[in-house]
């Protein structure tokens, strides 16, 4: 077993600097460079590293699997609160304004986090329209507000029409960032 973990340590090592890697040049394409280089530096630390590790299985994300086996995770708990990217960072059911609109800068890290992930975790089998066929089923159980998730629906839509280059870009970005979140 603790031949595995070192195995496993060195796999999600790879996976997690790899997806960075790739979350990285798209923020860099989005013209958000800052927001790439600094995006999930905390799954470096040792709450979400070694649980991530433990779990890790080389296709699904290692929360996954630590929330059926424990009923929580301590990765990810540590991790939506440190990281702004993350729609339940801004989540706050007790408030009165439960889900507010997430800054361009952490919608835009959102959106190529999104795609980073879809990238690794699909490899050569990634197309296009893979995030938009993975978002919307998934998008209406986001706590995320309604203006947010239309930009990165349309961005997500965009992107299976006319690629990621031609999508993630700063002018578009902020264009889409005006059109459905500064109204």
């Amino acid at each position: 077993m603790e031949r595995n973990i070192i195995v496993n340590a060195f796999k999600h090592f790879n996976l997690i600097t790899r997806h960075k890697w790739v979350v990285f040049k798209l923020c860099c394409k989005a013209g958000i460079p800052i927001r790439g280089l600094l995006h999930d530096l905390s799954k470096y630390s040792p709450t979400e590293f070694w649980e991530s590790a433990k779990y890790y299985n080389g296709n699904l994300s290692p929360v996954l699997f630590a929330k059926r086996k424990q009923g929580y995770s301590n990765a990810w708990i540590h991790h939506k609160g440190r990281n702004k990217h993350h729609p339940e960072y801004w989540h706050d059911p007790a408030s009165r304004n439960p889900m507010p609109i997430i800054p361009y800068k952490y919608t835009v890290e959102m959106i190529c986090d999104n795609l980073g992930a879809g990238m690794v975790y699909n490899g050569k089998r990634w197309r296009n329209d893979t995030q938009l066929k993975y978002w919307i089923p998934r998008k209406d159980n986001i706590p995320i507000n309604e203006k947010n998730k239309a930009m990165a629906t349309e961005v997500f839509t965009q992107v299976s029409i006319n690629g990621i280059d031609k999508t993630i870009n700063k002018a578009n970005l902020k264009k889409l960032y005006h059109k459905y979140c500064e109204k």
